[in-house]
């Protein structure tokens, strides 16, 4: 399905990136269209795959888990990626996984309380099955992750 997104839509989508909580009611108010108007489009946004889901966004330093690492892996034979994969992700604390080229060929963020804590993470990477080696790298400091400035971009 490929849906054209005209200037209602990219309204409605630069309220919802602001805020996905943001009622449809209040969105109408602000558009000065009706309500019913805001939910039918963002049905069609939903059925063409442009909005998928919401998130809720919370803060691992407010729930202990201030300690950030990137784990580099590299496989025995690169087949093995899916497999790999699969079982990262029974692992919780590791976040975020990438299928990357160059020196690995997977790389992931990994959250953990302490550094004891992410040992632990790194030492279950290691036991995976295919993983040949991990390289880790230490986060110092976020100084930014902020997905909605490049979907502003967009749609201004």
């Amino acid at each position: 399905m490929n849906y054209i997104i005209d200037e209602v839509d990219k309204k409605i989508l630069m309220y919802l990136i602001d805020n996905t909580r943001m009622p449809f009611t209040e969105i109408a108010k602000k558009m000065n269209v009706s309500a019913g108007t805001i939910h039918v489009r963002v049905k069609k946004l939903e059925e063409a795959g442009i909005i998928k889901g919401t998130t809720l966004i919370t803060d691992y330093d407010k729930m202990g888990y201030q300690f950030v690492a990137y784990v580099g892996l590299l496989l025995t034979k690169t087949s093995k990626t899916q497999k790999v994969i699969d079982e990262l992700y029974k692992i919780p604390n590791v976040t975020v996984v990438h299928v990357v080229s160059g020196k690995y060929n997977i790389f992931c963020k990994i959250r953990a309380r302490d550094t004891s804590d992410a040992k632990e993470v790194i030492y279950k990477i290691d036991q995976i099955d295919d993983v040949l080696r991990t390289e880790s790298m230490i986060s110092l400091e976020e100084s930014f992750n902020d997905k909605n400035r490049l979907m502003h971009s967009i749609f201004q």
